[in-house]
């Protein structure tokens, strides 16, 4: 599946939203395969762009892929939860624009050794930042049923939750379960005749609820925003691509309350608290791709774009 390898998704959305300035401040919160960090630092002349991914792998690779540009690009090695601390100790000025996609890069998902992919045998592990001590093998084999059930529901939407969490401690009591394929094969046990009918691959919405608890992903989303709401200058903007309704539905709520500003009940005839509004919506309804950026990379099917400016 190299091909869809260095696809970025909605990359002129993007670059169109992020209104760069040649001599402008940015910030990729996940630089991935450098797909759009390549385009964003082409454009700038005397600004400057920092790249920042908590996998390791993607800031070896951005180092070939930005060569032309390094005269103007900073590559950091974290993850985008400590943006603040991240900017701070880079020296960051003021920052005119930052993007985050909350996605799982395609290297990731076509690397069979990290266990991100129901497509191929692996080892359960799905850590987007190696350093860290949680693997998918940790939570499928010691987590209660509860918790799993949990996480299912939760963060896969899966309405099966309850079969597979118990058919997940049904089968761990017998022998550990290690790899891909092998949790792959008790999901289909567990699930009904019509559930392995549906167009879907079975496991789909299993391994996006383990993925999103092994690296917490739902915690980044809501931090991120309030952290880099304060690091942009007015003017600024702030881009974030989602993949999934949860995701989505926390960026949305996130920018509301930086465009509501007052936090007063209801029932206050006016306001007290002195809150301004410190963001405006660019776009109130999130950008899609277009059928040919679904033609050309079938990834980007669920990704949406909401964008935000700095009052």
């Amino acid at each position: 599946m190299e091909e869809f390898s260095h696809k970025p998704v909605l990359l002129e959305a993007c670059i169109e939203g992020l209104n760069i300035k040649p001599d402008g401040i940015y910030v990729d919160g996940t630089l991935g395969r450098a797909g759009h960090s390549a385009r964003i630092a082409q454009t700038l002349t005397t600004g400057h762009l920092y790249c920042i991914d908590r996998d390791q792998a993607a800031i070896d690779a951005a180092g070939e892929k930005l060569r032309p540009w390094m005269d103007r690009v900073k590559l950091i090695h974290g993850n985008f939860t400590d943006l603040a601390q991240l900017l701070s100790e880079a020296g960051a000025p003021p920052v005119d624009g930052m993007l985050f996609d909350f996605g799982v890069s395609s290297p990731q998902l076509d690397d069979p050794a990290r266990g991100f992919s129901y497509m191929h045998d692996a080892p359960l592990d799905m850590r987007m930042d190696q350093r860290e001590p949680l693997t998918a093998r940790t939570v499928v084999n010691e987590w209660p049923q509860e918790e799993l059930r949990r996480i299912l529901w939760q963060y896969g939407e899966e309405r099966y939750a309850p079969a597979i969490a118990h058919g997940l401690v049904r089968a761990r009591g017998q022998a550990p379960i290690e790899t891909t394929l092998q949790l792959v094969d008790v999901i289909r046990s567990a699930l009904p005749g019509a559930a392995l009918r549906e167009k879907q691959h079975p496991a789909k919405r299993t391994f996006q609820a383990i993925r999103i608890a092994v690296n917490d992903e739902l915690t980044a989303a809501r931090r991120v925003i309030g952290q880099a709401v304060p690091l942009l200058a007015r003017g600024g903007r702030l881009c974030i691509i989602t993949f999934h309704s949860l995701e989505d539905r926390i960026v949305k709520t996130g920018y509301g309350e930086y465009v509501k500003g007052c936090t007063c009940p209801p029932e206050f005839p006016v306001c007290v608290c002195g809150k301004k509004p410190s963001l405006k919506l660019i776009n109130k309804k999130p950008i899609l791709p277009d059928e040919e950026e679904l033609k050309d990379n079938p990834r980007s099917r669920s990704a949406k774009l909401r964008i935000a400016e700095k009052l």
